[in-house]
Parts: C-alpha cells; structure tokens; sequence
C-alpha cells in the first residue's frame, strides 16, 4: 500500500465518536484505506461491508430499522460492545443516511462510510448528521506520495532551499512520468507505458459505467459521452457554455446538469474568476480543469496545459482556487484562499525574469503578500517573495 498523508488523520478521527465521511474520485485508493482501518482496529467488534455487491444492498431494503441493527450485530467479528461499521461506496444505497441516523442516534454505532460522488454525501448527510460527522476527500497521489513510492529514500527539498541543476535533474525524471500518467495509485504501480495506458483506460471505462451509468439519471447517455470526449480540448480554457452546448446540439440547462454531475463526482473541475464580489465571481465564466492528468496522456494535450492541470490538482488540496483577470486582460493562473490569505501562482513551461516581473506587479496591485512562479523547466532565478502591509 503506497502510505497516503491523510491516514494519520483518519486514524486519529476511528478513535472519535463522530461519522467518518471518505469520498473521492473512483480508485484513488479510498477502499484500501478503509480496509487498512478495518484491519488496524483491535478493539471492540467490527463489520464491513462493500455496497456494490447486491447482497450486501440487501440488508438496507428492510423497512424495520431494528432488524438492520440484528443483522450488522450477528455479521461483526470481535469482542467488546463497541461496534464499528465500514461501508463502502455508500452511493449505491440511496435510503442508507436514515439507517445511519437511527442507529448512530440510538446506539452510537461508530460508522467509517465510503463514497464517490460529493454532492451526494454532502447533500444528504449535510442536515441528517450535522455536527456528528467528519467528511475527508481523498484525492491521487500528490507528487510527494508519487515519491514515497518510486523514490522512498529522495528527500523533498525545502520551500526556502536554492535548487541547484543537480537537484532539479534528480527529480525530473519522477515529474515527467508523474506529469503524462497522473497519479492514480494503481497506474503509479504499474512498470511500462503500456500497462499504465490500459490501466487508465479501465479506469474511465469503470467511471463512466459505475458513475454516470447507475448514479445518473441521464436519459441521452450518448450526449454526455460525446459530453466528456469534447471537455479535453477546453483544459484550462473558459468554458463558454452557450457555444459548447450549440456544438453538442444540446440545451444550455442540460449542458449545465451534466457539468455539475462531473464535478460532482471528481472527473473535471471547474475553477471560477476571483473577485471580491461573490455574485461577480458566481457570474463569470469559470475555466476547465480535469481530475487527474493520467485522463488527458491520449488526447493529444499539450505539455504545457498538462502542466497547468497539474498544478491545480496539487493546488486544490490547499485551499479554494480562483483565477484572476483584470479589466485590462493580464491574467493570473491560480489565487488560493486558504483561512483569508491569498498566494498566487504562475505556471510557465520554462519561466524567465520578466514571469516574475510581471506576476509581481499584478501582485502589487492586489496586495497579496507572496506569489510563486512554478517552472517545469530549470532556470536559475532568484527567490523572491515581497511583502505588503495588508
């Protein structure tokens, strides 16, 4: 198992009285986390459950709670009083956010639940377990957990610490393979170009069968395939929804449905202008970004999108992202909101002086305290960071 950063975390959250809440994208590993859990767990007794099988569904189907109660006591293993329950992909369950209310509220059974579509967990468990759950996203391996893998023993240079040629060429084999192939963990597992394709290749095949196929509601399924194969070539473009739409041959609304249902399930972002205004941010045309890069190796994207839709995954899992646009059109690639504090970032295939020069003067006039120009190719320039009475 290639060690997730966020299991710590999780660790310390079995040991609470709370909901543990895990979602994420299909196979970013969330099943070996909690299977890993369930395993660690020594004390009291314990059941798991996968809800794709339809055995397992079966239990849910009663209409008496009481009964799902019996059925869950007579099934776990172990000794105490303690029960933990682990379910995973509760998507396919549409009734299960009541059973585990009734059975969290009259029995304080401890649930470990697993899911990949967020608007789903978010919506139904948001008034049902207020206050009583803790929802984690799991998303592919960062570029640090990539290492942890394929070079255990390289160590991460410091935010602070000058990178040197030597440095940069020690690492930049991982970041190409890491940057074409994504960071799926069992695409990172695999050795040749031609196992990782075809592991890919599975991986949108389960997407679009497990997620659009079952949890959707969608009656044209050819227009949200023809949907998806046409977003590759809006990477980190706007998306001007009326003329996507007028090429799909679909309505606005429904352009809108199925963008909202992809978001929702962790296969493309959408990534909105920053403006202090919230109804001016609301209103302007967001830009595209895909969930893990290993979906764009066979689109033809080219190296410096690939770059760019990289980043942002790496980015999202820091705080909220913008992008920022003056009236004037100089444009900013990323803004991160993380507790009130904004950083900016510039993503440049092979960044110059003038990068830095130019990012600093947008960052000037919006009085940000640091900003970040981020290379792929190395360039030796100096540390900067300017800082502003805000």
């Amino acid at each position: 198992m290639i060690k997730r950063k966020i299991l710590a975390e999780l660790e310390k959250e079995l040991l609470s009285d709370k909901v543990i809440v895990l979602t994420g994208m299909r196979r970013v590993g969330k099943t070996t986390l909690v299977r890993y859990l369930y395993d660690q767990l020594s004390t009291g007794r314990k059941l798991f459950l996968d809800l794709e099988n339809p055995l397992n569904q079966a239990y849910f189907q009663e209409v008496d709670y009481e009964k799902i109660k019996l059925y869950f006591e007579r099934l776990a293993v172990g000794r105490g009083e303690k029960l933990t329950i682990f379910l995973d992909e509760i998507q396919n369950v549409k009734n299960l956010p009541s059973v585990v209310k009734y059975l969290y509220d009259h029995y304080q059974i401890k649930f470990v639940l697993t899911g990949s579509a967020s608007f789903y967990l978010k919506n139904l468990f948001s008034e049902s377990l207020a206050g009583r759950k803790r929802v984690f996203e799991l998303f592919p391996l960062d570029f640090e957990e990539f290492l942890s893998y394929k070079a255990p023993n390289l160590k991460k240079p410091n935010l602070d610490e000058e990178i040197t040629k030597p440095i940069f060429l020690l690492f930049d084999k991982y970041f190409w393979e890491y940057l074409t192939y994504g960071g799926f963990p069992s695409v990172v597992l695999k050795n040749s170009h031609e196992e990782k394709i075809a592991e890919i290749e599975d991986i949108f095949t389960s997407y679009f069968q497990k997620e659009i196929q079952l949890l959707s509601d969608f009656r044209k399924i050819e227009a949200m395939r023809t949907t998806v194969l046409l977003l590759p070539l809006r990477v980190g473009s706007k998306i001007d929804l009326t003329k996507i739409s007028s090429e799909l041959g679909i309505s606005r609304i429904t352009l809108v449905e199925y963008l909202s249902f992809l978001e929702g399930t962790y296969f493309i972002n959408r990534v909105r202008p920053y403006s202090q205004s919230l109804d001016i941010s609301l209103r302007g045309m967001a830009k595209l970004y895909w969930g893990d890069n290993g979906f764009l190796t066979k689109t033809g994207t080219l190296p410096a999108i690939l770059l760019e839709n990289l980043v942002f995954n790496l980015l999202r899992q820091k705080g909220e992202v913008f992008f920022y646009q003056s009236k004037g059109g100089a444009e900013i690639d990323f803004l991160v909101k993380k507790e009130n504090r904004l950083l900016a970032f510039e993503v440049k295939s092979q960044a110059h002086p003038s990068d830095v020069n130019k990012l600093e003067k947008l960052c000037r006039k919006l009085k940000l305290s640091k900003f970040f120009v981020v290379s792929q190719g190395f360039k030796p320039m100096p540390h900067v960071v300017y800082s502003f009475q805000l």
